[in-house]
Protein backbone atom coordinates (compact mmCIF):
# COMPACT_ATOMS: atom_id res chain seq x y z
CA UNK A 1 0.00 0.00 0.00
CA UNK A 2 2.94 1.93 0.63
CA UNK A 3 4.38 1.93 -2.47
CA UNK A 4 4.17 4.61 -5.79
CA UNK A 5 6.40 5.02 -8.27
CA UNK A 6 6.84 8.23 -9.82
CA UNK A 7 6.49 8.46 -13.91
CA UNK A 8 10.05 7.90 -14.89
CA UNK A 9 10.05 4.67 -12.88
CA UNK A 10 6.70 3.71 -14.33
CA UNK A 11 7.53 3.64 -17.62
CA UNK A 12 10.80 1.77 -17.00
CA UNK A 13 8.26 -1.20 -14.89
CA UNK A 14 5.28 -0.54 -18.07
CA UNK A 15 7.85 -1.06 -20.74
CA UNK A 16 9.35 -3.90 -19.24
CA UNK A 17 6.58 -5.87 -20.21
CA UNK A 18 6.71 -5.19 -23.33
CA UNK A 19 8.35 -8.61 -24.53
CA UNK A 20 5.34 -10.35 -22.82
CA UNK A 21 2.42 -10.77 -24.93
CA UNK A 22 0.43 -11.68 -21.99
CA UNK A 23 1.05 -9.13 -19.63
CA UNK A 24 1.87 -6.44 -21.01
CA UNK A 25 -0.96 -4.66 -22.08
CA UNK A 26 -3.01 -5.78 -18.94
CA UNK A 27 0.11 -4.14 -16.62
CA UNK A 28 -0.19 -0.68 -19.11
CA UNK A 29 -4.12 -0.32 -19.06
CA UNK A 30 -4.18 -0.83 -15.35
CA UNK A 31 -0.73 1.69 -15.10
CA UNK A 32 -3.62 3.95 -16.89
CA UNK A 33 -6.58 3.62 -14.79
CA UNK A 34 -5.80 2.47 -11.85
CA UNK A 35 -8.25 -0.63 -11.70
CA UNK A 36 -7.94 -3.22 -8.89
CA UNK A 37 -6.55 -6.82 -10.65
CA UNK A 38 -9.88 -8.16 -10.46
CA UNK A 39 -12.01 -5.45 -11.75
CA UNK A 40 -9.08 -5.58 -14.65
CA UNK A 41 -9.66 -9.39 -15.29
CA UNK A 42 -12.88 -9.38 -15.67
CA UNK A 43 -13.51 -6.84 -18.38
CA UNK A 44 -15.53 -7.87 -21.55
CA UNK A 45 -14.79 -6.34 -25.05
CA UNK A 46 -18.72 -5.29 -24.55
CA UNK A 47 -17.06 -2.81 -21.54
CA UNK A 48 -14.70 -0.88 -24.02
CA UNK A 49 -15.88 2.29 -26.20
CA UNK A 50 -13.49 3.50 -28.31
CA UNK A 51 -15.89 6.18 -29.39
CA UNK A 52 -16.40 7.45 -26.13
CA UNK A 53 -13.19 6.33 -24.60
CA UNK A 54 -13.74 4.53 -21.63
CA UNK A 55 -13.98 1.25 -19.95
CA UNK A 56 -17.02 0.42 -17.76
CA UNK A 57 -16.28 -1.74 -14.58
CA UNK A 58 -19.40 -3.70 -14.08
CA UNK A 59 -18.11 -6.68 -12.24
CA UNK A 60 -15.02 -8.31 -11.16
CA UNK A 61 -13.42 -11.65 -10.69
CA UNK A 62 -14.05 -13.36 -6.89
CA UNK A 63 -11.90 -16.52 -6.27
CA UNK A 64 -13.64 -19.19 -4.25
CA UNK A 65 -13.38 -22.45 -2.42
CA UNK A 66 -16.74 -24.02 -3.13
CA UNK A 67 -16.96 -22.74 -7.17
CA UNK A 68 -13.03 -21.39 -7.91
CA UNK A 69 -13.01 -18.43 -10.16
CA UNK A 70 -16.39 -16.58 -10.77
CA UNK A 71 -18.35 -13.38 -11.52
CA UNK A 72 -19.25 -11.08 -8.32
CA UNK A 73 -20.72 -7.46 -8.65
CA UNK A 74 -19.26 -4.90 -7.29
CA UNK A 75 -19.17 -4.46 -3.33
CA UNK A 76 -20.47 -0.50 -3.28
CA UNK A 77 -21.94 1.96 -5.58
CA UNK A 78 -18.40 3.46 -6.01
CA UNK A 79 -17.30 0.52 -7.44
CA UNK A 80 -19.68 0.36 -10.50
CA UNK A 81 -18.20 3.36 -12.42
CA UNK A 82 -16.95 4.41 -15.87
CA UNK A 83 -13.41 5.05 -16.99
CA UNK A 84 -12.22 7.73 -19.47
CA UNK A 85 -9.28 6.26 -21.08
CA UNK A 86 -6.39 8.21 -22.73
CA UNK A 87 -5.39 7.66 -26.02
CA UNK A 88 -2.58 5.32 -25.75
CA UNK A 89 -4.07 2.75 -23.59
CA UNK A 90 -7.75 2.82 -26.22
CA UNK A 91 -4.48 2.04 -28.97
CA UNK A 92 -3.68 -0.56 -27.05
CA UNK A 93 -6.89 -2.31 -26.49
CA UNK A 94 -8.05 -1.91 -30.33
CA UNK A 95 -4.66 -3.65 -31.41
CA UNK A 96 -5.85 -6.13 -28.99
CA UNK A 97 -8.97 -6.51 -29.56
CA UNK A 98 -7.69 -7.09 -33.55
CA UNK A 99 -5.66 -9.56 -32.28
CA UNK A 100 -8.36 -11.93 -30.49
CA UNK A 101 -10.69 -11.02 -33.77
CA UNK A 102 -8.15 -12.54 -36.63
CA UNK A 103 -7.65 -15.58 -33.95
CA UNK A 104 -11.37 -15.88 -33.51
CA UNK A 105 -11.59 -15.93 -37.66
CA UNK A 106 -8.23 -17.95 -38.50
CA UNK A 107 -7.08 -14.57 -40.20
CA UNK A 108 -3.27 -14.23 -40.37
CA UNK A 109 -1.37 -11.35 -38.77
CA UNK A 110 -0.55 -9.12 -41.99
CA UNK A 111 -3.56 -9.68 -44.02
CA UNK A 112 -5.88 -6.89 -45.20
CA UNK A 113 -9.18 -8.04 -44.10
CA UNK A 114 -12.38 -5.56 -42.20
CA UNK A 115 -12.38 -6.66 -38.80
CA UNK A 116 -15.24 -5.16 -37.66
CA UNK A 117 -17.02 -7.34 -39.97
CA UNK A 118 -15.88 -10.11 -37.17
CA UNK A 119 -17.81 -10.28 -33.95
CA UNK A 120 -16.25 -11.18 -30.85
CA UNK A 121 -18.77 -13.55 -28.32
CA UNK A 122 -20.77 -11.01 -26.55
CA UNK A 123 -18.98 -12.88 -23.09
CA UNK A 124 -15.27 -12.70 -24.43
CA UNK A 125 -12.92 -11.25 -21.92
CA UNK A 126 -10.42 -8.73 -22.82
CA UNK A 127 -7.58 -10.37 -20.74
CA UNK A 128 -8.51 -14.00 -21.13
CA UNK A 129 -6.50 -17.16 -20.18
CA UNK A 130 -4.07 -18.72 -22.49
CA UNK A 131 -5.42 -21.80 -23.67
CA UNK A 132 -3.61 -25.35 -21.94
CA UNK A 133 -1.66 -27.24 -24.75
CA UNK A 134 -3.55 -29.10 -27.41
CA UNK A 135 -6.93 -26.96 -25.96
CA UNK A 136 -8.97 -24.50 -28.17
CA UNK A 137 -8.53 -20.49 -27.06
CA UNK A 138 -11.59 -19.90 -24.83
CA UNK A 139 -12.09 -16.38 -24.90
CA UNK A 140 -14.68 -16.09 -21.78
CA UNK A 141 -11.98 -18.16 -19.45
CA UNK A 142 -10.50 -15.83 -17.22
CA UNK A 143 -7.34 -15.73 -15.68
CA UNK A 144 -6.25 -16.76 -12.25
CA UNK A 145 -5.88 -13.86 -10.31
CA UNK A 146 -3.45 -15.80 -7.89
CA UNK A 147 -0.92 -17.01 -10.78
CA UNK A 148 -1.46 -13.04 -12.74
CA UNK A 149 -0.01 -11.38 -9.57
CA UNK A 150 2.94 -13.61 -9.38
CA UNK A 151 3.56 -13.62 -12.97
CA UNK A 152 3.73 -9.64 -12.77
CA UNK A 153 5.89 -10.18 -9.29
CA UNK A 154 8.15 -12.04 -11.29
CA UNK A 155 8.52 -9.68 -13.84
CA UNK A 156 8.66 -6.51 -11.95
CA UNK A 157 11.23 -8.24 -9.52
CA UNK A 158 13.44 -8.88 -12.67
CA UNK A 159 13.20 -5.58 -13.74
CA UNK A 160 14.94 -4.53 -10.50
CA UNK A 161 11.50 -3.51 -9.02
CA UNK A 162 11.45 -5.78 -5.90
CA UNK A 163 8.75 -5.85 -3.33
CA UNK A 164 5.99 -3.81 -6.38
CA UNK A 165 3.25 -5.83 -6.00
CA UNK A 166 0.24 -5.45 -8.71
CA UNK A 167 -2.21 -3.91 -6.40
CA UNK A 168 0.96 -0.98 -6.48
CA UNK A 169 -0.01 0.12 -9.58
CA UNK A 170 -3.39 1.26 -8.19
CA UNK A 171 -1.56 3.64 -5.86
CA UNK A 172 0.43 4.71 -8.32
CA UNK A 173 -1.83 5.82 -10.68
CA UNK A 174 -3.65 7.82 -7.77
CA UNK A 175 -0.86 9.39 -6.53
CA UNK A 176 0.46 10.87 -9.91
CA UNK A 177 -2.89 12.34 -9.92
CA UNK A 178 -3.22 13.54 -6.27
CA UNK A 179 0.43 14.76 -6.78
CA UNK A 180 -0.87 16.77 -9.85
CA UNK A 181 -3.43 18.89 -8.16
CA UNK A 182 -6.77 16.75 -9.75
CA UNK A 183 -9.22 16.81 -6.83
CA UNK A 184 -9.32 13.90 -5.07
CA UNK A 185 -13.07 13.31 -5.21
CA UNK A 186 -12.30 12.87 -9.05
CA UNK A 187 -9.58 10.21 -8.17
CA UNK A 188 -11.83 8.62 -5.60
CA UNK A 189 -14.35 8.28 -8.19
CA UNK A 190 -11.84 7.13 -10.87
CA UNK A 191 -10.39 4.21 -8.97
CA UNK A 192 -13.58 3.57 -6.83
CA UNK A 193 -12.82 4.81 -3.69
CA UNK A 194 -14.11 6.23 -0.71
CA UNK A 195 -12.33 9.70 -1.03
CA UNK A 196 -10.88 9.35 3.18
CA UNK A 197 -9.62 6.23 2.51
CA UNK A 198 -8.05 7.32 -0.74
CA UNK A 199 -6.44 9.99 1.64
CA UNK A 200 -5.49 8.23 4.25
CA UNK A 201 -3.63 5.89 1.73
CA UNK A 202 -1.90 8.68 -0.07
CA UNK A 203 -0.42 9.98 2.89
CA UNK A 204 1.42 6.66 3.34
CA UNK A 205 2.87 6.95 0.26
CA UNK A 206 6.00 8.51 -1.10
CA UNK A 207 4.67 12.09 -2.69
CA UNK A 208 6.44 12.32 -6.33
CA UNK A 209 4.98 15.31 -8.25
CA UNK A 210 2.86 18.59 -7.98
CA UNK A 211 0.49 20.96 -9.88
CA UNK A 212 -2.12 20.69 -12.66
CA UNK A 213 -5.39 20.56 -12.84
CA UNK A 214 -7.60 19.11 -15.93
CA UNK A 215 -8.10 15.03 -15.01
CA UNK A 216 -8.06 14.18 -19.18
CA UNK A 217 -4.90 16.34 -19.57
CA UNK A 218 -3.02 14.43 -16.91
CA UNK A 219 -4.40 11.29 -17.55
CA UNK A 220 -2.96 11.70 -21.10
CA UNK A 221 -0.16 13.08 -20.19
CA UNK A 222 0.84 10.31 -17.90
CA UNK A 223 0.04 7.31 -20.34
CA UNK A 224 2.52 9.79 -22.98
CA UNK A 225 5.10 9.31 -20.61
CA UNK A 226 4.44 5.62 -19.58
CA UNK A 227 3.31 4.14 -23.27
CA UNK A 228 5.66 6.45 -25.36
CA UNK A 229 8.70 5.58 -27.12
Amino acid sequence: MGLALDEPDLKTLVSGFKPSATMYVPVAVDASTGVRRNELLAFRWTDFDPQAKTLRVERALEVTKKFGVRYKVPKTWRGKRTIVLDDGAVALLLAERGKHQRLLAGIPDGADVDLSLVRLPEDALIFPASPAPGKNFDFAKPRDPSAFSKQFRRGADALGFVGFEFHHLRGTHATLLLDKGVPVHTVAERIGDDPAVLLRNYAKRKRTQTADTSVTTVINAISAGILGS
